[in-house]
């Protein structure tokens, strides 16, 4: 609160007593007043990262900051992805890829946002589930997600939540041209203090077909649980 307020505040006549604490109130706020102006216009230590001065932020990391907020190649390459796609999910709970696998399907509608700096993806689909009594039944998916590319950690950035849990999953990763495909690493926290590392692979088959690989690490050894294929609708 400024100087004004307190004085505002402070009976002008009273006891000795209230003459009193009304000085101190004063001192005490003129004195954090002065300590606060210090710190805004005082210049920065030579290892201080975060150059400030009283007619703001220097010129010099404003305009890196705008630099580094442009999107590039690696937005575009998001970009080339929206549309509307069908999947098709294959899942191995039992980390034995071999085994027959539990399957189900939906659909992933991708759309850039913020001027092409991020993506959101939107899935909707059915999965076999055990219910209440142990049985299998069919249940609704809904799940939600976030991808760009971070040009301070120059790496791709992904979140993930969904309907199975109130969790927020994060990675981060790169993309190899060469083989066209993105990879992510992250952990995530199913049940409390159970968490997995896991890995994800997303490979641009062509321009209208992604294969999606999900591996978890089970017992000190990577095994896959999870394959996601996507066709573009047309």
């Amino acid at each position: 609160m400024p100087v004004a307020g307190w004085i505002g505040l402070t009976p002008r006549v009273g006891t000795e007593k209230d003459r009193a604490m009304k000085t101190l109130k004063i001192a005490v706020t003129t004195t954090l007043a002065g300590l606060t102006a210090c710190l805004l216009i005082a210049p920065v230590s030579a290892g201080d990262p975060t150059p400030a001065a009283a007619g703001g932020m220097d010129p010099e990391m404003m305009a890196k900051m705008m630099e580094l907020s442009k999107t590039n190649e690696n937005h575009k390459l998001l970009q080339s992805l929206d549309g509307t796609w069908s999947y098709k999910v294959k899942m191995w709970m039992n980390g034995d890829p071999s085994s027959k696998p539990d399957e189900s399907k939906g659909t992933a509608t991708r759309k850039s946002m913020m001027g092409g700096r991020y993506v959101e993806m939107d899935v909707k689909g059915k999965m076999e589930m055990p219910g209440a009594d142990g049985k299998m039944q069919t249940m609704d998916f809904m799940g939600h997600g976030m991808e760009g590319y971070d040009n301070v950690k120059q790496k791709f950035v992904s979140t993930w939540i969904d309907n199975m849990g109130t969790g927020i999953m994060m990675v981060d990763g790169t993309y190899d041209e060469a083989s066209k495909t993105f990879t992510y690493s992250g952990e995530y926290e199913a049940m409390p203090g159970m968490k997995t590392q896991i890995r994800e692979t997303l490979k641009l088959t062509d321009k209208d077909h992604m294969l999606m690989e999900w591996y978890e690490m089970r017992g000190g050894k990577e095994v896959k649980t999870m394959e996601i294929s996507y066709a573009r609708q047309k």
